[in-house]
């Protein structure tokens, strides 16, 4: 990892901005090991030194990794000047330079992975890696054999191109604490069928827009997984936890 500078390490580290860590370290609040340290360009090997602040150890680890079950009307975004972000609900400390992997629209809820490792977020995100993501609908309409095979096949979805090819399957109602608890008679009258949808792209409305181009609509959508990693069933709508070594090393085989 390196020598880092003092005040880049314990902003990394979630103990506040940079202005705010350089305050700690000028009332000498900061020590390496030992020594109190009251200059921030004060380099610490990340690897070897023993960083505390007030006494306390600082863990610091170069990439973080989070899932998060993402509610409804939380955007997919590090920052946003109307909603709350998927980042502001992680509420622990934690690096300042965290964002989520893809998005999800605002009113899906589901699985979002969390992480400041850019590598991994370009490998999962890339369409040539053809990474798939499953999700849970709800959606009005019938779902025939013929829907499934449209959906096999590829849709117009207006794009300049067709989708590439979608499992569709009729799948049993989950139990939803989040906005499909919420739904009303009105949104739940007429056909409706519950289905999983397994994607590889990650196109602007798509599952949406898919089932529009087949003369349907989504009333709800959830995702259940990406590239391998599957939503922790025991996770509440709107909790987060760290990623298990296991999902670690399912996001990075190599």
């Amino acid at each position: 990892m390196g020598l880092l500078r003092l005040d880049k390490y314990l902003a990394d580290a979630g103990r506040g901005t940079r202005s705010e860590v350089k305050l700690l370290i000028k009332y000498g609040r900061v020590r390496i090991g030992d020594r109190v340290v009251k200059r921030p360009e004060e380099k610490v090997d990340a690897d070897k030194d023993s960083v505390f602040v007030d006494g306390q150890p600082v863990c610091y680890s170069e990439f973080e990794y989070y899932m998060l079950n993402k509610p409804a009307g939380v955007v997919s975004a590090v920052t946003d000047k109307r909603d709350k972000t998927v980042v502001q609900l992680i509420d622990t400390e934690k690096r300042r330079d965290l964002f989520p992997v893809g998005r999800l629209d605002k009113d899906t809820e589901g699985l979002v992975i969390i992480t400041n490792d850019g590598k991994l977020a370009n490998e999962m995100l890339s369409p040539k890696k053809h990474v798939e993501k499953n999700y849970y609908a709800i959606v009005r309409g019938t779902v025939t054999d013929d829907v499934i095979l449209r959906f096999r096949e590829g849709l117009d979805i207006g794009d300049d191109r067709i989708t590439k090819p979608a499992e569709l399957k009729l799948t049993a109602p989950l139990i939803c604490e989040g906005a499909a608890g919420d739904l009303d008679n009105e949104a739940m009258t007429g056909d409706i069928c519950h289905v999983e949808i397994t994607i590889t792209e990650g196109r602007f409305h798509q599952i949406k827009r898919m089932f529009q181009a087949v003369g349907m609509e989504v009333v709800y959508l959830k995702r259940l997984s990406m590239g391998g990693i599957t939503l922790d069933e025991t996770l509440p709508c709107g909790s987060w936890r760290r990623l298990s070594e296991e999902e670690l090393e399912l996001l990075m085989p190599g």
